[in-house]
C-alpha cells in the first residue's frame, strides 16, 4: 500500500475547514470555505497563501556540483551568481522532460533543486545515478516545509514582518537566513501564479507558527489560505505548464515552447544530442480562449480544418478572466493565433480561437 504523508502545516488546514484530498501521496488542501474562485481572485487582487511543502528539494554539494547540474539540466548555470534562482528543465536521452525545476545558488559548490512532489524520488534517482566527481546529490525533502505568499500585496504584508532589506530586491532571486517572527527562513521572489509574490522555506517545526504569523499580518489586507484547486487556475490563467499535463517525458520542453530554459550552445547536457536532431519541434503549445459552448479539460481532440491536429493539455473556466481557456499541444504547422479550431468535448465538438500565451500577464508595478 502506497503511504500518504501529510505536512507539518496539515492541522492548520483542518483548523481553516479545508477540504482536504490526495495529491501525489500528499493530504493536502483543495479549497477552504470560501471557495476556489474567491481564493484565486484574493491572490490577483490582495494576496494568499499556500502550502506547497510537498514539493521536492534535492541538494547538490561539492566541487563538481556545477559540472553536475550543467550536464543533467537542459539551462546554463555558469552565469549564475550567489542568491540568484534559475529555471530548467531536465530531459531524458530523447530529448523528453523527466521533470521541470529551479534552481537556488548558494554558492559555487552548494545549489538546491526545487522539483515537483511526484517526481521526487524519480528525479533524485536520475541525478544520483548520472552523477560524477566530488559532488553529493542528497534529498532532503522531508526536512523542509514551504509556504507561498502570492499577490499584489504580498509584499506589504511581508514588510510588517521582515525589514525591506532582509527581502530579495529582484524577481528570481533570494535571501537565506531571514528571521521570521524569529524563525529562520530562506525567502524567494519566486511563485506559480503570474503574480508578484514569493515562496518561503523553513524546518517543519517552524512552519504552523510562521503559516499564523503570516495570515495575521495579511488579515487587513484580504489574505486568504488557497488551496491546490486555486493554484492550478492561477497557473493556467498565467499560461504556466504543469508537468505530466504540458510536459512530459514524451514531450520536449521545445515542444512546451521553454526554449529559454535550453542552452544547445553549451557543452554537453543529457537530450542535448536529440534536441539539436530535432531543432523546429514536431509540435508547439497554443493557447485556447472557447468561443463555443462548454468548458474545455485535459485530454481532448483538437481539429482543424477537420483534421485532429493534437490535444488539450488543461482546461478551465478562468475565474479572473471569466472566460474559458485551455492550452494544447498541437502539430506545429497547423494553426496560428487568430485562426479556429474545434475541440471535441464529450463527443460534442465546441469552436475555440487560437490566442496568445499568457492568456493574463499582471501589470508590473512601476
Amino acid at each position: 500500500m502506497i503511504p500518504v504523508y501529510k505536512t507539518s502545516l496539515y492541522e492548520s488546514h483542518r483548523a481553516c475547514k479545508a477540504k482536504i484530498i490526495n495529491y501525489a501521496d500528499f493530504l493536502l488542501p483543495e479549497q477552504y470555505p470560501t471557495g476556489i474562485i474567491a481564493e484565486h481572485n484574493a491572490v490577483r487582487k490582495a494576496a494568499g497563501l499556500f502550502d506547497v511543502s510537498h514539493m521536492g528539494e534535492i541538494f547538490f554539494s561539492g566541487k563538481d556540483a556545477l559540472k553536475n547540474l550543467n550536464f543533467l539540466l537542459a539551462n546554463d548555470f555558469t552565469s549564475m551568481v550567489d542568491g540568484q534562482v534559475r529555471y530548467s528543465v531536465m530531459c531524458n536521452r530523447e530529448g523528453g522532460s523527466i521533470d521541470d525545476m529551479i534552481i537556488y545558488r548558494f554558492d559555487e559548490e552548494n545549489y538546491l533543486a526545487v522539483v515537483n512532489a511526484a517526481n521526487t524520488i524519480k528525479d533524485h534517482g536520475w541525478m544520483v545515478a548520472h552523477s560524477f566527481g566530488d559532488v553529493s546529490v542528497d534529498n532532503v525533502s522531508d526536512s523542509i516545509a514551504q509556504i507561498a505568499l502570492q499577490g499584489p500585496l504580498a509584499k506589504d504584508i511581508l514588510l510588517k514582518l521582515v525589514p525591506e532589506s532582509d527581502l530579495p530586491a529582484k524577481y528570481y532571486t533570494f535571501r537565506k537566513d531571514v528571521l521570521v517572527g524569529g524563525m529562520k527562513c530562506l525567502i524567494s521572489q519566486t511563485g506559480y501564479t503570474g503574480e508578484a509574490g514569493y515562496e518561503l522555506y523553513m524546518s517543519n517545526e517552524d512552519a504552523p507558527d510562521i503559516w499564523d504569523i503570516l495570515l495575521a499580518a495579511g488579515k487587513d489586507k484580504g489574505l486568504k489560505p488557497c488551496g491546490l484547486g486555486a493554484r492550478d487556475t492561477l497557473r493556467l490563467e498565467a499560461g504556466m505548464p504543469l508537468y505530466s499535463h504540458e510536459l512530459s517525458e514524451i514531450i520536449s520542453p521545445l515542444e512546451c515552447g521553454l526554449d529559454f530554459s535550453v542552452q544547445l550552445s553549451k557543452d554537453d547536457f543529457i537530450g542535448k544530442e536529440a534536441l539539436l536532431r530535432s531543432p523546429v519541434p514536431d509540435s508547439k503549445r497554443i493557447g485556447l480562449r472557447v468561443t463555443g459552448r462548454g468548458i474545455a479539460r485535459e485530454r481532448q481532440r483538437v481539429f482543424f480544418d477537420n483534421k485532429h491536429i493534437g490535444m488539450t493539455t488543461s482546461g478551465t473556466h478562468a475565474p479572473f478572466l471569466k472566460i474559458p481557456i485551455a492550452m494544447a499541444n498541437v502539430l506545429t504547422d497547423s494553426v496560428e493565433i487568430g485562426m479556429t479550431v474545434e475541440i471535441d468535448i464529450r463527443g460534442r465538438r465546441t469552436t475555440a480561437e487560437v490566442i496568445p500565451l499568457p492568456f493574463y500577464k499582471r501589470q508590473k508595478q512601476v
